[in-house]
C-alpha cells in the first residue's frame, strides 16, 4: 500500500514543504521546496501567496495527507501570532481538499527523524537527506517540511504495528 504525504514548514517569509511517499516500508522523496515571500509584502499578500503555492503544490503531486509542523509559543507573541496565521492557510488549503492533517511539535519531528528532540537544524537536514537518499544539503525549511512528513509516516506506521499485534491473554486468578 501506497501513503502520500504533504509536510509544510510553516514561515512568514518562507514555507517549505515537502511531499514524501511510503511504500511497504520504504521512503520515497517525491519533491520538495519553499515558498518564499518578500518582507516588504503586506501580510495578506504572504498568506495568499503560501496558499496560492501549497494549492498548485497539492494540485501537482495529490497528496492524500498533510502533516504540519505545529506552532512553537516561545518570547514572542507577535511571531507565534504570525505563523498561526500561516498554519491557518495550510489548514484551509488542506481542508478545500479533503486532505486529513497531523500535526507535531519540533520536539517531536526532531525524535522522530534524529532520535533526540533537541537536535540541531543541521542533524535534521543530514538525516532527512540520508533517508531519503538524496544527495547534497538541503535547504533548512525544505528539510524540516520533508521531516514533518516523515515523522506522521513513522509514527503511523509504528501505531499501525502496536494496534495489529496480537494481546497476550493474561492469566484468570
Amino acid at each position: 500500500m501506497s501513503r502520500r504525504v504533504l509536510g509544510v514548514d510553516p514561515g512568514t517569509v518562507c514555507t517549505g514543504w515537502g511531499v514524501v511517499e511510503m511504500v511497504g516500508g520504504s521512503l520515497f522523496h517525491l519533491a520538495h521546496g519553499t515558498i518564499r515571500s518578500s518582507a516588504n509584502d503586506g501580510p495578506g499578500s504572504r498568506l495568499r501567496r503560501i496558499h496560492s503555492e501549497l494549492q498548485k503544490i497539492i494540485a501537482a503531486h495529490e497528496p492524500r495527507e498533510m502533516s504540519l509542523e505545529r506552532v512553537f509559543f516561545g518570547r514572542n507573541s507577535q511571531s507565534a501570532l504570525k505563523l498561526g496565521e500561516v498554519r491557518g492557510v495550510a489548514l484551509l488549503a488542506a481542508a478545500e481538499n479533503d486532505l486529513p492533517v497531523h500535526e507535531y511539535s519540533s520536539a517531536e519531528i526532531k525524535l522522530a527523524i534524529v532520535g533526540y528532540g533537541q537536535a540541531t537544524k543541521e542533524q535534521v537536514q543530514k538525516m532527512v537527506a540520508f533517508l531519503l537518499k538524496l544527495p547534497g544539503r538541503l535547504p533548512g525549511d525544505a528539510a524540516d517540511a520533508l521531516g514533518t512528513a516523515i515523522c506522521y509516516l513513522h509514527q503511523s506506521t509504528f501505531r499501525g504495528r502496536v494496534e495489529g499485534a496480537p494481546r497476550e491473554k493474561t492469566a484468570s486468578r
